[in-house]
Formats: structure tokens, C-alpha cells, sequence
């Protein structure tokens, strides 16, 4: 038996290298199905790439159909500490299936990290090339060029604050959050709070598609005064292959760009 440890400091005692997996996280399964095809096992209705991906489904992340999971006899589950409820891990383990837990990333190089940990232990696969290709990509943080609002859900209202990969995926290409300096990881100020953001100390909006779905008929309208931009969400919140792209695709889409 292979003795390891997730992110949390937890044991996954696998037999071997990772060969049933079924991943509650869509970044994750990405990330595990590029780099070793076929050793998944099921995957959640949200996994939508690979766009090739054909497995069962076992429900949402936050709300699995764990007897699906089960019933798919998995000789590894994979889950985020943010993603997913931790009753369903223990669930899990309890039933004798080793969970590994990535821990909520605070930044582009550790969520590269602990997919290095991911791949290369629990799978025993050498570096992937897409994974070294981004590390190197993301490794530069640029000065400032934008001060932004970043909301990640309305009804309520819910932005981007303190130590959030998807905070360090924009500081690096020149998007500084205001909520940086929040107490809260995901705060929850109203609406007007954040017209006087953009009224006084941030010159630009910053909209993803996912997990709420911004659209031009959507959150642009409530800040009409400001200057926006409508981003992918897996650009901005993915960690795994989708790395390799977002880069170019997130500096291209700012102003002035």
C-alpha cells in the first residue's frame, strides 16, 4: 500500500498508481484526464472538459449522489477543501475509499503545486508538459495596470477578497482586487458598496461567465457607469491545462490591450 497524504495532511492509502478515479472537480478532472486518458471512473454533470469526456456522472460538486459514487467502486476519489462538503468525504472514507483533498489554492503556483502532488504521486506519472509549459507562463506577476471589482455571484452580491487563485490569476497579468485586503475570502457587500468602489478606487469591472453566469444583459447593468470586461470563468477560476491559454486570453481581453 502506497502511503500518502493529501493536501490537508490526511492519508490516501491507494495500492498502486490511481487507476479508477471518479473526480467531484471539474478543474481536476481536466487536469487528471489530460494527463492520464482513461483512468477515470465518473466524473460530476459539471466536468465539462475534456469536451471528449464519456463517464458516468454522479450529481453536482457540492451535492454528489455519493451512492453513485460508491456503486462506481473508485480505487481514488479527488475533492477540493472549497469545492466540495467534508461530510462527504468522511462519508466516503468511511466506506473505505481514499479521498485525496486539495487544498483551496491561494495562488497560481501553489495550485500548480498540488496538482504536481496530484500526478506524480497518486498517479505516478512524470511532470506533464501542459503543467511545466504553465508554471513557466504564470511565473512573472506584472505591475499594476487595473484596479478592479470582482464579482463571482449576485442575489447576493459576492466578490473576490483575500488569498483567492482566482485574485492571483488577475494580480499577475495586472489586475489588482480591491477586496484584496478583506478579512473574508468571498465577501458579501451590497451593491452600492461596490458603485463606490468603481466610483473612487477601482477603474475596472470584471465579470466571469461561472459559477454565475455574467452576461452583457447581466451586471454590466447595475454598474453603468463603469468600465467592464466579461471573462471566462475556467480562464479565471481553473486551475489544471486550461492554464496554458488563459494567460494570453485574459491579458488580451483587458483595456488597452
Amino acid at each position: 500500500m502506497t502511503s500518502l497524504v493529501d493536501d490537508l495532511g490526511e492519508p490516501v492509502p491507494l495500492r498502486g498508481p490511481a487507476s479508477r478515479v471518479v473526480s467531484l472537480v471539474p478543474s481536476l478532472t481536466e487536469a487528471v484526464e489530460v494527463s492520464a486518458p482513461g483512468r477515470l471512473a465518473g466524473a460530476t454533470d459539471y466536468c465539462t472538459h475534456p469536451s471528449t469526456l464519456d463517464v458516468p456522472r454522479v450529481g453536482g460538486s457540492k451535492y454528489p449522489k455519493l451512492d453513485r459514487v460508491l456503486d462506481l467502486a473508485p480505487d481514488l476519489v479527488l475533492a477540493n477543501a472549497e469545492e466540495n462538503r467534508a461530510d462527504d468525504v468522511e462519508r466516503l472514507r468511511a466506506n473505505g475509499i481514499p479521498v485525496w483533498v486539495m487544498a483551496a489554492a491561494a495562488s497560481v503556483p501553489a495550485a500548480l503545486g498540488s496538482l504536481r502532488r496530484i500526478l506524480t504521486q497518486a498517479y505516478e506519472l512524470a511532470e506533464p508538459d501542459w503543467l511545466v509549459t504553465a508554471e513557466e507562463i504564470w511565473r512573472e506577476v506584472r505591475p499594476v495596470r487595473f484596479h478592479a471589482v470582482v464579482p463571482v455571484w449576485r442575489k447576493p452580491w459576492i466578490v473576490l477578497g483575500r488569498d483567492t487563485f482566482a485574485g492571483d490569476v488577475l494580480r499577475r497579468v495586472g489586475v489588482a482586487n480591491v477586496y484584496a485586503a478583506s478579512e473574508e475570502r468571498y465577501p458579501r457587500p451590497d451593491v452600492e458598496e461596490l458603485r463606490a468602489h468603481l466610483a473612487a478606487d477601482a477603474d475596472l469591472l470584471v465579470l466571469p461567465d461561472e459559477p454565475y453566469l455574467f452576461t452583457e444583459q447581466d451586471g454590466p447593468d447595475h454598474f453603468p457607469d463603469a468600465r467592464y470586461v466579461l471573462v471566462s470563468g475556467r480562464h479565471l477560476t481553473w486551475y489544471g491545462p486550461s492554464l496554458v491559454e488563459a494567460h494570453a486570453a485574459l491579458t488580451e481581453i483587458l483595456p488597452g490591450s
